[in-house]
């Protein structure tokens, strides 16, 4: 590889790095409240991958071990640069969490307690739960759902929420039932 070639490519890992460190930085709440903030710089802003691209990856990332915003960052990565994009999107994610668990650790062991901890909290939750519901509707508007699949997502919020079926089986009776479908759609088209 040239040098322009190694230099270019370093800017690639960086920007991957600092971009997923900005994203890691300034969303609380966890992994769900990063998402809106992924598909904004890797979709629209860097256009790094489609939004059909990002779609698939999240349905990838909620099947996969491990929290969605890794699994989202170690995909965007991979698919800008290989496995060492993957580790620099990942890493960035996760810096500033990772320091401010030690920060946490080291100076609020009794942070139950500290009332401008808990007021902090307190404030924070209405913002964490509108930014979970941003990827859910901007991801519904992408899926195409429309009034003849509404159903689908209506009857798994029942099943998850009132009834506690793991959305492991779920996902699993989904892809059955989709590859059935897409069969029989196929087979229909073709005759």
């Amino acid at each position: 590889m040239s040098n322009k070639g190694k230099v270019k490519n370093m800017n690639i890992l960086l920007d991957l790095f600092i971009t997923f460190f900005k994203i890691g930085t300034f969303t609380v709440g966890g992994g769900p409240s990063m998402i809106p903030l992924i598909e904004k710089k890797a979709v629209h802003e860097k256009k790094w991958i489609s939004k059909e691209d990002f779609v698939d990856m999240l349905a990838l990332a909620q099947t996969a071990p491990g929290p969605i915003a890794i699994d989202a960052s170690a995909y965007v990565g991979y698919r800008v640069a290989g496995i060492p994009g993957s580790i620099c999107a990942v890493l960035g994610s996760i810096f500033t969490g990772y320091l401010a668990i030690i920060v946490i650790v080291i100076y609020f062991t009794n942070m139950n307690d500290n009332k401008i901890v808990q007021g902090v909290f307190m404030g924070i939750r209405p913002a964490v739960v509108a930014l979970l519901a941003v990827p859910a509707l901007t991801i519904g508007k992408s899926t195409k759902i429309n009034r003849k699949t509404i159903i689908i997502p209506i009857i798994t919020i029942v099943l998850v929420v009132i009834f506690n079926v793991t959305p492991i089986y779920l996902i699993i009776v989904s892809a059955i039932m989709g590859i059935l479908y897409g069969a029989f759609v196929k087979r229909r088209v073709n005759k």
